[in-house]
C-alpha cells in the first residue's frame, strides 16, 4: 500500500512539473509514446497488402497486420515537395503555396508550426535520417534539401554508393535526366551500402540511442524513385517473364481530356517499347521490395530494444505512381487514381482497430492532426485536416470522408490548374475549371477510371453537386505567387 502510494505521488509530481515545463504536453514524460514517421519516395499502393499479388514486401504487409491501412487515402498534389510540405504542415498547397520543386512553404507561412516542430516543442527529441522534406533525387543526397531547421534537433544524410554509381545507370530516355526518366541499376554490393540501406542502420543507432526518452523520428527512404537502384538479388525477385504492362482498353484515352495527362509524358510509354518499359517495371519493384527489406529492420530493432509497445508508427508515401496504366503513363503529377492515392498505414499500440483495414476516404491533411490527438498535443492555429483516431478505434464505422487533390500544369502559353475530388462513389475532375475538360468515374462500377461520364446528360446533376464541393475547398485559380514552371 505505501509503495502504491508514493508511486501515485511520484506520478504526480511528473505530471505536474510536465505542466510547468512542457506546457502542451498532458500526460507524464514516462508514458508518452515515440514516433516513428517514415516517408517512402514515389511508393505506390502497389505493395501486396493492397492488393497487388506480384509485389514481394512481406515487412509493408507485416506493418499493416499490425496497424490499420487506409486503402483510400489521398495526397493534396502529386508531386514531392507540396505534398511533403503539406504533411508536415498539415496545411493545403493553396495556404502554403507550394506547387513546384523549389519553393520552401516557409516562404508563405514563416511562422507555422511543422508537425516535428510540435513535438519537439513538447519535450520529445525529434530527428531526421534521409528524405522527410523534399530533395532533389538524386541530385540532393547527401545534402539537406529543402530541409525545415526548426523541425529537428538533429539530423543526419546518408549518402550511399548509389551517388558514386551514377555512370552505371541505365537510362531509357538519355535526353532526360536520370531523375525524371525511366532509369535504373542492378546494383552491386549489399543493401547498408546503399543510401536507403545506410538510412535503415543510422535510423536503428538513433532508435537504442534515444529509446529511454520519448522521440519523433522522421525517417526518409529514396527509393523508388527514379532512378531505380537496388542491389541484384531483389531484381531477381522479378523475372522479367512474369510481368505484364496493365491492361485498358483499346480507346482508353478517347474519352480523357489532354490536360490530364502529364506535360512530361505526353505520349504512351514515352515512346519506349514493351520491353523496355517491363525492364523499368522490374527495376521499379525491385526497389520496393529492397525498401520493404530496410523497414523490416526498423521493425525487428523496435522490438529488439522493447519499444514496439509505446512506439506509434505511421508509414506513408508522398504520393501514388503510375506505372503505364491509361495507355502507357508512368510516374506522378496526374489526378487518377493510381498518382493521387498512395499508402497510408498507421499503427497505434493502444487502438482497437488494429489488424483491420479502413475503406474510408482519408487525406494526407489528416495525419498531422492525427498524430497529434494521440499524443494529447495541442494543434497550434487552424489545420485542414480531420483526425483519424476513431477510425483507427473502428475503421469500419460511418466516416463520409471526401479528398482534395490538385496540379499545377506549365501549359502551353500560360499555367493552368487541375482539381480533383474523390467520394466514396465518385472521382470528378475539372482542368482549367473545366475550361480544357472534365472527367467523372464511378467508383462503384467503374475503379480503374475507364469510362468518363462528364458528358452524359444523366449525370449533369451530380457533376454540379461535385463541383460545388469542390469549389468551396479548391478555387482553381493559377496562383500569383512564385513558382518555376520548369519545376512543376
Amino acid at each position: 500500500m505505501i509503495f502504491d502510494l508514493n508511486r501515485k505521488l511520484q506520478l504526480i509530481s511528473l505530471s505536474l512539473v510536465c505542466a510547468i515545463l512542457l506546457p502542451g504536453c498532458q500526460t507524464p514524460i514516462e508514458n508518452r509514446p515515440n514516433i516513428l514517421f517514415i516517408a517512402v519516395d514515389d511508393l505506390a499502393s502497389k505493395v501486396n497488402s493492397y492488393g497487388n499479388p506480384l509485389a514481394k514486401t512481406p515487412n509493408f504487409d507485416r506493418l499493416a497486420a499490425m496497424g490499420v491501412q487506409f486503402n483510400n487515402a489521398y495526397c493534396q498534389l502529386p508531386l514531392c515537395n507540396p505534398t511533403r510540405a503539406s504533411v508536415l504542415t498539415g496545411l493545403r498547397p493553396d495556404v502554403i503555396k507550394v506547387y513546384d520543386l523549389d519553393r520552401h512553404f516557409r516562404d508563405e507561412v514563416p511562422d507555422v508550426v511543422t508537425l516535428p516542430q510540435l513535438f519537439r516543442q513538447n519535450g520529445w527529441w525529434a530527428g531526421r535520417v534521409g528524405k522527410l522534406y523534399h530533395y532533389n533525387v538524386p541530385a540532393g543526397i547527401g545534402t539537406n534539401g529543402l530541409d525545415d531547421p526548426q523541425s529537428w534537433d538533429e539530423v543526419f544524410n546518408p549518402k550511399g554508393r548509389d551517388t558514386e554509381e551514377e555512370n552505371l545507370i541505365t537510362n531509357a530516355e538519355p535526353h532526360k535526366k536520370i531523375s525524371a526518366a525511366l532509369s535504373w541499376l542492378k546494383a552491386d554490393g549489399k543493401d547498408g551500402e546503399q543510401t536507403d540501406g545506410m538510412t535503415a542502420d543510422i535510423a536503428i543507432e538513433f532508435l537504442k540511442k534515444k529509446k529511454d526518452n520519448p522521440f519523433f523520428l522522421g525517417v526518409g527512404f529514396f527509393r523508388p524513385h527514379t532512378p531505380y537502384v537496388a542491389p541484384k538479388h531483389y531484381f531477381d525477385l522479378y523475372p522479367i517473364d512474369s510481368l505484364q504492362l496493365p491492361a485498358f482498353p483499346a480507346d482508353d484515352r478517347h474519352d480523357i481530356p489532354a490536360a490530364a495527362f502529364a506535360h512530361n509524358n505526353p505520349i504512351s510509354n514515352y515512346g519506349l517499347s514493351e520491353a523496355v518499359c517491363l525492364e523499368a517495371m522490374q527495376a521499379y519493384y525491385a526497389s520496393v521490395s529492397f525498401v520493404d527489406a530496410q523497414i523490416g529492420k526498423i521493425l525487428d530493432a523496435l522490438t529488439e530494444q522493447g519499444l514496439a509497445d509505446n512506439t506509434i508508427i505511421v508509414l506513408w508515401s508522398d504520393h501514388g505512381y503510375h506505372l503505364g496504366e491509361h495507355n502507357g503513363i508512368w510516374q506522378k503529377r496526374t489526378l487518377f487514381e493510381e498518382s493521387a492515392n498512395a499508402p497510408l498505414i498507421i499503427y497505434n499500440p493502444n487502438a482497437k482497430g488494429n489488424g483491420i483495414k479502413s475503406d474510408q476516404i482519408v487525406e494526407f491533411v489528416d495525419i498531422y492532426p492525427t498524430i497529434a490527438a494521440l499524443c494529447n498535443l495541442p494543434i497550434p492555429g487552424e489545420q485542414d485536416g480531420r483526425s483519424l483516431v476513431p477510425l483507427l478505434e473502428n475503421p469500419k464505422q460511418k466516416w463520409e470522408g471526401t479528398a482534395f487533390t490538385q496540379i499545377l500544369r506549365p501549359g502551353d502559353d500560360e499555367p493552368f490548374t487541375g482539381r480533383s475530388l474523390r467520394t466514396d462513389r465518385w472521382r470528378y475532375t475539372d482542368w482549367n475549371k473545366g475550361e480544357l475538360g472534365t472527367e467523372l468515374y464511378d467508383h462503384s462500377t467503374d475503379p480503374e477510371e475507364f469510362n468518363n461520364l462528364a458528358s452524359n446528360p444523366d449525370y449533369t446533376e451530380v457533376i454540379h453537386e461535385l463541383k460545388t464541393t469542390l469549389t468551396e475547398k479548391i478555387k482553381g485559380d493559377v496562383p500569383t505567387s512564385p513558382f518555376n514552371t520548369d519545376r512543376l
